[in-house]
Parts: C-alpha cells; sequence; structure tokens
C-alpha cells in the first residue's frame, strides 16, 4: 500500500475546496482555506486573489487584511503589503508576537515601517 505525501494529501484538498467553491463562492470559511492552502502549497498568485476577494466579502475582519498584506509581501507588494497591513491594526489585529515572526513578513520587516506597526501594537 503506498502511503500519501503531505503535498499531495494538500493537492487533493485543494481540488476538493476548488469544488466547493464552484457550489457556494459566497462561502467566507471555505476561501479562507482555500486562501491559506495555496499560499503553503506556493501558488501565492492565486492565494493573494483569494485574499482580495475576502477583503471585498468581510472588510472589517482585521486578520482577512492581515492575510492579505501577507500575501502582497510574499509576492513582492511591499507598499500593497504595508497598507493592508495598516488596515488590519486599525481594525484591531493585535498579535504583535506573531506579526514579528510570521515568515510571510520576512520580505518587509526590515523597512522602517514594520517597526512603526510593531510599535502601534504594543502602545
Amino acid at each position: 500500500m503506498k502511503s500519501i505525501t503531505n503535498e499531495q494529501s494538500d493537492h487533493v484538498e485543494m481540488r476538493f475546496l476548488e469544488g466547493v467553491r464552484n457550489r457556494c463562492p459566497k462561502d467566507s470559511r471555505v476561501l479562507k482555506a482555500l486562501g491559506d492552502l495555496y499560499t503553503r502549497t506556493g501558488e501565492l498568485e492565486k492565494g493573494l486573489d483569494v485574499d482580495r476577494n475576502l477583503v471585498r466579502m468581510c472588510p472589517k475582519e482585521p486578520e482577512v487584511w492581515y492575510n492579505l498584506g501577507c500575501s502582497h509581501a510574499l509576492v513582492g507588494e511591499k507598499e500593497e503589503a504595508f497598507e493592508a497591513l495598516s488596515r488590519a491594526v486599525e481594525l484591531g489585529y493585535s498579535d504583535r508576537d506573531w506579526m514579528s515572526r510570521d515568515n510571510d513578513l520576512r520580505s518587509i520587516r526590515k523597512d522602517p515601517r514594520f517597526r512603526l506597526l510593531l510599535q502601534q501594537l504594543r502602545d
């Protein structure tokens, strides 16, 4: 019997969730799970597209804006990343510890604006 790898499992789950999304396109829970899978499997543009849809669907959820900021950072769009992260903080995102070590934000961590965001979370 052959065992399934994590990568194969992710792709099976992704195909399943894509089917569910096609049947229930306004279900934010499905989109959140699918966006996470896209990012985890390196399909960053697809993850970014999902996150853009989620901020339109859930404009007051800070975590959705945070994830959009992460997606922008992952594809090298620094300005957009800071805009989304700032919006997340304005809406109440408060996990300073996670933001300071989140690998998705590695590309913007040395930018002075990143330290300002962390300082906002401390205050």
